[in-house]
């Protein structure tokens, strides 16, 4: 049936370049915070690592959030950044596919993640005295571990069906990186049964756990309310208040993408919002779990002050 088509196997990320002018810019600006990304969410999982004070369920959680933000990034920004300034962006369907698996799969364990430390609030605030029952290390790691497990295991048929579509022209993606909405609109095979699948599964890991986390916040604010004291229930809030923020910056964009039929797609726009939540969200998120959280501002400023004292002891 196909035997009269070219076969397409290469494909041209336009990304962003009808903005040609701008091209040095973004180039700088993206590099920049893509390095700050890197250095904010590496020194989360580094001062964890270090200090004992943040050895709970809590912070082994956030380090996990930490290093799925450093993934989930260099899926896409590395190569956004040599497309910037190189006339060539062709991109195979091999590793178009490759970078789509690891975007969605990483993306899918960093909504699990998020979920993940929802329940840990739920249990810490609603039931204190067999919170270090329940959530053991044990416990911990087999979630961290079936986050990724669930997260990996759900992209793979959705990939291996990508594969075996054909394309026959054109072959220009109208984005920066291989999303599945724009790359099934170059394929001249049946895409519904895929499309539905897409949307399946945003409605899985996007709305479903987003339920799961209001849930948890819903009976963690009736354990709140119930506390006597002021001071006790700013604690509860100040415990939760980061992972909240994190929560309605990563879930409103990916809501706005993704979780609604593919014909109400508007390109450009999409475009914008996902680089939103590629590079500027993962950005913020370290600043928002260092300046509000309590503990973790205490663990930076003794790491602060250590290194000052050694350094004036060093100078005298």
């Amino acid at each position: 049936m196909m035997n009269n088509h070219t076969m397409v196997r290469n494909f041209v990320l336009w990304g962003f370049s009808h903005l040609q002018e701008f091209q040095v810019l973004l180039f700088l600006f993206i590099l920049l915070v893509y390095v700050l990304i890197i250095l904010g969410n590496l020194s989360i999982i580094t001062i964890t690592y270090l200090d004992s004070r943040l050895h709970s369920p809590m912070y082994f959680f956030l380090c996990n959030f930490s290093l799925m933000e450093m993934l989930v990034t260099s899926t896409v920004v590395p190569r956004l950044l040599a497309d910037l300034l190189s006339t060539h962006k062709t991109i195979s369907l091999a590793e178009c596919l490759t970078q789509s698996f690891f975007y969605f799969s990483l993306g899918s364990t960093d909504f699990l993640i998020l979920t993940a430390m929802a329940f840990d609030r739920y249990i810490a605030i609603c039931r204190p005295l067999h919170y270090p029952t329940i959530m053991s290390n044990q416990v911990c790691i087999r979630l961290v571990v079936a986050c990724w497990v669930v997260g990996f295991f759900s992209i793979i048929s959705p990939t291996i069906q990508k594969s075996r579509l054909w394309f026959c022209g054109p072959n220009v993606i109208d984005h920066f990186f291989c999303d599945s909405a724009p790359l099934l609109k170059l394929s001249c095979s049946e895409t519904h049964h895929i499309e539905r699948m897409d949307f399946f599964l945003s409605l899985l890991f996007v709305l479903t756990t987003l339920l799961l986390i209001l849930i948890s916040y819903i009976f963690i604010m009736a354990s709140v309310l119930r506390i006597s004291s002021s001071s006790g229930r700013q604690k509860a809030f100040s415990t939760c208040a980061s992972h909240l923020t994190v929560v309605v910056l990563g879930y409103g964009s990916s809501i706005f993408i993704y979780v609604r039929p593919s014909k109400g797609h508007s390109t450009d726009f999409n475009k914008v919002v996902a680089l939103l939540t590629s590079v500027v969200t993962p950005f913020l998120n370290p600043f928002i779990f260092t300046f509000r959280n309590d503990k973790v501002k205490e663990v930076i400023e003794d790491i602060v002050k250590k290194i000052l004292s050694r350094d004036s002891g060093a100078l005298r």
